[in-house]
């Protein structure tokens, strides 16, 4: 069955292309190497020994992006993560976020339904639920005003899809994941963007291994158990391995519902702070960091419930805090040699 993974040379992209090959999947990527260089394609051949095909393509160009679907129509599925995700640049870019994250989904829409693919999993994210009144978050929490125009880019893309998804025959499934990190665990693999990173994880490793000459918490007064944000933070290949397994669900129940949505996290808050130690723990490496004032777009706390993700895809997370930090260093002396 072959799957076209967009944004698939991108972080969770790529981790999921070899999650899906490993669990007998064909693949194909498409990706204009926006924020990423190409590298991992290369990871992937060497942990799977799998060439794979990515079409260069700006998904935003409607006849470019119809392309990939005149060659390969024999699409099955389609697992959507080509997106920009910088909260803070989202703030600062508000129109390029909209230009991006809204058009290209449209024009996979199009071509979903055009072709006839049959199942749709779409890369969301937590913002859209914004800053909510009670944790953890699961699914009947109320979708709130989003805190940043990322989180609304995902708030109306997951509406444009039932929408158009609505008469059709396609089976889709929304992705509400809380925070990515850590590496595949061959060191062949990791985050890798072409742009500097704005998330915690790779900003720690780049600051240890000399790439930064320091870090800033952003925040330490918020109403939290050491006053900075809490984050629910989920291994890259755990959240690989919900992508898979939400294909197969809806592959394997044919009376799955036609639009569902599933939060996807370890259930377990994470202070800034406390994610800082934990990674000088694992590692025995001392982070330089000095404190900042808040980040416009960021919210104090958000960590998920998975019950539903647990009990209808069967998706258990199996890595922590300590497994995250632990792959991401080994990618990082990796990268940086």
């Amino acid at each position: 069955m072959k799957i076209l993974i967009t944004g698939g040379t991108g972080y969770i992209g790529s981790h999921t292309i070899v999650d899906l090959i490993n669990n007998g999947f064909e693949v194909i990527s498409a990706d204009s190497f926006l924020n990423s260089d190409g590298s991992a394609l290369q990871g992937i051949e060497k942990i799977t020994g799998r060439k794979i095909k990515n079409y260069k393509v700006d998904l935003t160009n409607k006849e470019d992006t119809e392309i990939i679907f005149k060659e390969n129509p024999d699409i099955a599925g389609v697992i959507h993560f080509a997106a920009l995700k910088a909260v803070g640049e989202s703030v600062e870019k508000p129109i390029l976020y909209f230009d991006n994250n809204i058009n290209s989904l449209l024009n996979i829409l199009d071509n979903i339904v055009k072709y006839g693919v049959k199942y749709f999993v779409f890369s969301s994210s937590c913002t859209v639920y914004g800053s909510p009144d009670k944790l953890p978050v699961d699914e009947h929490t109320p979708i709130q005003e989003a805190e940043s125009p990322y989180g609304r880019t995902k708030q109306v893309s997951e509406m444009i899809a039932k929408d158009v998804l609505s008469n059709t025959n396609v089976k889709a499934i929304m992705l509400r994941y809380f925070n990515p990190a850590g590496a595949h665990e061959s060191g062949k693999m990791g985050e890798s963007p072409a742009l500097p990173p704005l998330n915690l994880v790779p900003i720690i490793t780049e600051t240890a291994i000399g790439k930064r000459d320091s870090m800033m918490v952003f925040g330490d007064d918020y109403n939290t158990r050491d006053g900075s944000a809490i984050r629910d933070y989920i291994h890259v290949m755990d959240l690989a391995d919900a992508h898979t397994k939400s294909l197969q669900y809806l592959i394997d129940n044919p009376k799955a519902l036609d639009y569902d949505f599933f939060n996807l996290g370890i259930g377990q808050g994470v202070t800034v702070l406390e994610a800082i130690n934990a990674f000088e723990e694992v590692t025995g490496e001392k982070l330089n960091y000095s404190i900042a004032p808040r980040r416009p777009g960021d919210i104090p706390a958000i960590y998920a419930d998975y019950t539903k993700a647990k009990t209808l895809l069967k998706w258990n997370p199996k890595r922590n805090i300590e497994d995250i930090m632990k792959s991401a260093w080994e990618w990082e002396k990796v990268r940086s040699n």
